[in-house]
């Protein structure tokens, strides 16, 4: 036993000096437990969890050895979910619990467009008729249908409108994205759409003056650009999407191009990069200022300047602020004189981004963005010195080799987290990448930059032609890569466990020294094969009860060829079924729930008219019955506590499992 205990404490000691990259790992995983809870923690748990952050931090300073590292992460896991837990009442705010119908007010904060292509507007300031103040939202979003010809938004403006508002929907399915959650740190307190035109009925004050200078830099960038360039141009430079084509996105998507098209850790590297080789090669031009000044270090400011005032333009977003402290600390380090790509930098720029937005650990952007850094950190450190290491090979293979690596290790880290969140992964997802992410580095970036700066002289105009050249390419390569046969695969929705265990494993290989580290391929390997093994339930109930989907051998059948198309589409997606919801419908028609317990009636007058029912059968009704029934109804008057429904064929009967059970009671859901 004393052998075993000596080899591994020596085991453990071998690590000192490479633990720290493992802080950001416990930060996670406490804001992890916080958010996997059913029920919303008290105060008395958050303050024995302080205590407890305290007692393990004395009891590691006071025993020290192999100890120490382990009271601090137990410690850096407490402090994780009391940060998740403080953010999420900290951006507390009221959300509409009914379903309103009336004159919205508001100032514009916010302009996109939705995902059936409507423009979409952002109000704060909110004023809704007949509603006390303390029930009124921080914030509702609203999407813009029917005749708006004679609106056109304007930053900052006061607006009114007549619309419909809803509270934020939860998952359309147990276990599925949760949009309530989600909306609860946007500062969103309803959602809904109008279909009579949007007037202006204040211009904009004083304030909201860098919303107002994107949107007028937008405006320019489109106007100089005509066609699809001019809104990937906008997007890129300013984060407007809101001029941007559905079938552009799509391409992008399906192509594995759509990380060009988001301002985050690539586009953000690009500018500062651009500006920190400009300044530097400037000032070694001018030999009487750059002998007698560090131009590396200043270089290395005026970059981090340019970045910041790339995160202002850009609106910033949670994925610009993740890539600005990512940018932010490589280019500290370099004033420091540190490396400036390190594992320890990476986890500075996690546990950063983590402590200010706690929930970003939940959504694609961080895992994605943090999983392509950390791999690409990772496997140019332990090449070098081999024959595929940095500066290995003739000059002229150097760039490209360098390239081909990054897109290949990037897209291998990235694939597994886009295929569990967007359930797809793009086939020729590198071919696409190789023909345009170089472009994109020497010519559309460094071409916005100089627009930019060109800006105030009215000569914008001549680095935005060029830098449509290099879009009209990249929009080329996506549309042609996106109609190449099969070049869109598409996969299950992974249990909820999977991709957690996956990413550990994957950080273990990473962050482990010595040969333990292969132990980490264990779980990624188990994880795949729980993947290929993920089951789909039997039936689908929505929570509005007006659609239902029951898998057939065929695939999932709908109740419906339309209405519900959000909902829909999510459950295709999931299942791993590039279906439309009109030929999913046919499979309903087809199969007509024979050998189901199961009966689905839609219509107020149809449901109205039934009156009898079996006692094992489940009945699915769009309104109220009005008469008491003996078998298990489903109605808008039980989802409404429930929500979405999942059911499960079993020996006795149908296992139901409803979204509350697996969200359970927290901040978001109990307003």
């Amino acid at each position: 036993m004393a052998a075993i205990w000596q080899n591994a404490a020596a085991i453990w000691l071998a690590q000192r000096g490479h633990l720290f990259p493992w802080a950001p790992v416990m930060l996670a995983c406490g804001i992890g437990v916080y958010f996997a809870l059913r029920i919303e923690p008290d105060a008395v748990i958050y303050g024995a969890a302080g205590a407890g952050i305290v007692l393990l931090i004395l009891l590691g300073w006071r025993l020290g050895g192999i100890v120490s590292p382990v009271t601090w992460g137990m410690a850096l896991i407490l402090a994780g979910f009391c940060l998740a837990g403080l953010r999420a009442h900290q951006v507390a705010h009221p959300v509409l619990d009914w379903r309103y119908y009336g004159a919205i007010e508001g100032r514009v904060v916010g302009i996109d467009r939705s995902g059936s292509d409507a423009l979409r507007l952002t109000l704060d300031r909110v004023v809704l008729e007949r509603t006390a103040p303390r029930r009124m939202p921080k914030r509702v979003r609203v999407s813009l249908h029917g005749d708006q010809a004679g609106f056109t938004p304007v930053p900052g403006a006061t607006v009114i409108l007549t619309g419909h508002l809803s509270p934020p929907g939860g998952p359309v399915e147990p276990g599925g994205f949760d949009f309530q959650r989600h909306a609860w740190f946007l500062g969103l307190g309803g959602v809904g759409y109008t279909r009579t035109p949007v007037l202006i009925l204040e211009p904009p004050e004083s304030g909201q003056w860098v919303f107002r200078a994107r949107m007028a830099m937008s405006e320019r960038v489109q106007d100089s650009l005509p066609g699809k360039a001019g809104p990937f141009a906008a997007a890129i430079m300013t984060g407007d999407r809101s001029g941007l084509d559905q079938q552009v996105v799509e391409n992008l998507r399906i192509t594995n191009l759509a990380h060009l098209l988001a301002i985050s850790g690539l586009h953000m590297g690009l500018v500062a990069g651009f500006v920190f080789a400009a300044v530097r090669l400037g000032l070694a031009a001018w030999p009487t200022v750059g002998l007698r000044v560090p131009s590396k270090k200043l270089a290395a400011c005026v970059a981090l300047v340019a970045a910041a005032g790339y995160l202002a333009l850009s609106g910033g977003n949670v994925a610009t602020e993740r890539a600005f402290v990512m940018v932010a600390v490589a280019l500290l380090a370099v004033l420091a004189d540190r490396r400036a790509l390190s594992l320890r930098g990476v986890a500075v720029a996690a546990m950063i981004v983590l402590i200010l937005r706690p929930e970003a650990l939940l959504g694609p952007g961080f895992q994605m963005s943090f999983a392509a850094t950390t791999a690409l950190v990772a496997v140019f450190n332990w090449s070098r010195g081999t024959p595929f290491g940095p500066g290995r090979g003739p000059a002229w293979l150097r760039p490209i080799m360098a390239v081909v690596i990054s897109s290949g290790v990037a897209g291998l880290a990235t694939a597994p987290i886009a295929a569990a969140h967007f359930n797809q992964f793009a086939h020729y997802g590198l071919l696409a990448n190789l023909l345009t992410v170089p472009l994109m580095g020497v010519l559309v970036m460094p071409a916005a930059v100089l627009a930019a700066c060109l800006l105030p002289l009215g000569l914008d105009w001549i680095a935005l032609w060029v830098m449509g050249l290099g879009i009209d390419w990249i929009l080329g390569v996506a549309g042609w890569v996106s109609a190449l046969e099969g070049a869109r695969g598409t996969v299950i929705s992974p249990g909820p466990l999977i991709l957690p265990m996956m990413m550990f494993g994957a950080l273990f290989a990473v962050l482990w020294q010595g040969r333990l580290r292969l132990l980490g391929v264990a779980p990624v390997l188990v994880a795949l094969l729980l993947w290929t093994r993920a089951e789909r339930p039997d039936v689908l109930i929505a929570d509005t009860g007006a659609l239902v989907g029951v898998m057939t051998e065929a695939g999932r059948a709908l109740s419906a060829p339309r209405g519900g198309g959000f909902v829909a589409e999510n459950w295709l997606e999931n299942d791993g079924d590039a279906t439309g919801q009109d030929k999913a419908f046919l499979r309903w028609e087809a199969v007509q729930l024979e050998g189901w317990p199961l009966r689905a009636v839609k219509g107020k007058r149809v449901v109205a008219a039934v009156t009898e029912c079996a006692s094992g059968e489940w009945l699915i009704l769009s309104a109220a019955p009005e008469v008491t029934l003996p078998c298990t109804v489903i109605h808008p008057g039980t989802l409404k506590q429930t929500g979405a429904l999942a059911l499960y064929r079993t020996e006795t009967g149908l296992r139901a499992v409803s979204a509350r059970q697996i969200t359970g009671n927290r901040l978001w859901n109990s307003q």
